[in-house]
């Protein structure tokens, strides 16, 4: 049998991938039961799959558990069941055919795929014992004997449709000729749904929009709005009238003398061959190289041009202005010892020796020396004044800010006093909304969160705000929250509405295909004559649920 699968002629697998539905769908056979006998309802059969039976009650738990699962209303359950009930057969069949070919499901493999199922029987690799796990399928509302069925059923079915891929054998032709139906050209067929192809029966008339807003007027609220007088104070315009006295200057310098000592050091640029990363036996030749570059230079030869070329430091052969030179000054203890000790030798204009680290050989020119000295006032005097008016300037902000807010908070009325005698910007915005962008200031959720709770008079803390500015406001007034009128809303109220009625549309659309679709291929099968369905056991299976429900 199994031979006969792995057929590399496509024809016999074709053949016998239709014998082996064929054969399955054969197996079915649906009994008409009798209602007008008095049976009991778990009598009652629905189908046979060989000696397996499917009955009644077994449908109508499946349907609760789906109902429980998938939230299906009860208005779809006759189109819902027969599907349902199909299912429910193909999975027995399936088994049943395993079983025939000779596939079986061991205790132990029943028990693996228990475990892997519900873990939580199987704490730290022990089972819980059979009494727990009885308990916990009682609680699903299944017995042992169900589940463990069910289960061997559904891996029956599973080896089923395995051993027909595996069975498939796929020659390298095969291969080649479906990459090139896949990626070379592909050819699809669908269904598009295009919402925009709805709107037009989507809309709605003026006499139901009005009906749409009335029902959902809590959807449409005017927020809360305030009228706001905000004071902006900018840096940058208080910084131009501040002007620091050589007095004001020297003070800080004296004060901060340590901060303007410098020490020992000197400016640099040198050229690096390495040897770490390279074998041992390069390090002659590389040494030669240095040599001779040496060489090239105390003959003339352009140091900056040899640094860029051969230098192996890229921070300094890379360096634009002076290829070799080192971004920056070097002091004592910055550099190892064999480099800082030639360089802190030589004196400005000056080339070493070969100089070896454990970096590599160097080449190293002096172009700068100085001794550990403090700056004199001179030279530093416009970093301080620089400083002083930061300093002093950021004093300020903080000073008007503060005094603004104690200013407007004894007379919240005139801001245009307030902001006149502490140099502020004075900006007005009526009927201000949460998150609206406000001007000078756009959306800032500082800004906004310090005047959210704010109410008429009252003044709020300072905020800081990007292009070093500060900024407070007072609320001058405040608009309640108010139910928005038909008129305000209107557009919104439209087009809410479409959006509704395109997407119930598509949804509609979409379940109406799928429906024929599933409607067709089971009329198909119907029409072959390998599907009986008894309509009547499902109409009464439909009306004890709706009964029960």
């Amino acid at each position: 049998m199994f031979d006969l699968f792995r057929s590399r002629d496509k024809a016999v697998r074709i053949l016998l991938g239709g014998i082996l539905v064929v054969v399955s769908l054969s197996m079915l056979t649906y009994l008409v039961p009798s209602y007008g006998n008095g049976n009991d309802a778990s009598d009652i059969v629905v189908a046979e799959v060989g000696k397996d039976v499917i009955t009644v009650p077994m449908v109508q738990k499946q349907i609760q558990m789906t109902m429980r699962g998938r939230q299906i209303p009860p208005a779809i359950l006759p189109s819902y069941v027969p599907q349902l009930v199909d299912d429910m057969i193909m999975n027995r069949a399936m088994a049943y055919e395993a079983e025939r070919l000779g596939f079986e499901v061991s205790d132990a493999e029943l028990r693996d795929a228990i475990r892997q199922m519900i873990p939580s029987l199987f704490p730290d690799g022990k089972f819980v014992g059979a009494q727990a796990y009885t308990e916990f399928l009682a609680r699903q509302d299944i017995s042992t004997a169900e589940f463990e069925a069910d289960l061997r059923r559904q891996m029956l079915a599973t080896r089923m449709q395995r051993i027909a891929l595996e069975g498939t054998v796929v020659t390298q032709p095969e291969i080649e000729q479906a990459y090139k139906a896949k990626y070379e050209k592909i050819k699809v067929a669908y269904v598009k749904l295009s919402p925009d192809k709805f709107k037009a029966e989507a809309q709605p008339a003026p006499a139901e929009m009005q009906s749409y807003f009335k029902a959902n007027t809590a959807r449409y609220q005017v927020p809360e709005k305030k009228n706001l007088a905000i004071l902006i104070g900018d840096q940058s315009k208080l910084e131009q009238g501040l002007n620091a006295t050589d007095a004001d200057l020297q003070r800080m310098y004296n004060q901060n003398l340590d901060s303007f000592r410098t020490p020992e050091r000197v400016k640099v640029r040198h050229i690096l061959l390495k040897t770490t990363d390279k074998p041992a036996a390069d390090d002659a030749k590389i040494k030669a190289q240095g040599e001779d570059l040496l060489k090239q230079i105390r003959a003339g030869k352009n140091f900056s041009e040899l640094a860029k070329k051969y230098s192996e430091d890229p921070s300094s052969a890379n360096n634009e202005k002076d290829p070799g030179e080192l971004p920056d000054w070097i002091t004592r203890g910055q550099t190892v010892p064999e480099f800082e000790r030639v360089a802190f030798f030589l004196k400005p204009g000056q080339t070493s020796d070969l100089v070896k680290t454990q970096y590599g050989y160097h080449i190293i020119q002096v172009l700068a020396h100085e001794d550990a000295r403090l700056r004199p006032f001179d030279e530093v005097k416009g970093e301080l004044a620089a400083a002083w008016k930061k300093q002093r300037v950021n004093d300020i902000m903080q000073s008007i800010s503060d005094k603004a807010q104690a200013e407007l908070q004894k007379d919240p009325a005139h801001p245009e006093k307030v902001a006149a005698e502490y140099n502020m910007q004075l900006v007005r915005a009526d009927g201000a909304a949460p998150g609206q962008p406000l001007p000078e200031i756009g959306t800032n959720s500082d800004f906004s969160q310090a005047i959210s709770s704010l109410k008429a008079g009252e003044v709020s803390q300072p905020v800081a705000l990007p292009g070093n500015k500060v900024a407070l406001a007072v609320v001058s007034g405040v608009l309640p929250s108010r139910p928005s009128t038909f008129e305000e809303v209107q557009n919104q109220v439209h087009d809410a509405m479409v959006q509704d009625r395109v997407t119930a549309l598509v949804q509609k659309k979409a379940q109406t295909r799928d429906q024929l679709f599933t409607e067709g291929v089971r009329d198909a099968l119907k029409k072959q004559g390998k599907i009986k369905v008894h309509d009547a056991v499902i109409r009464r299976i439909i009306q004890n649920y709706a009964s029960n429900s």
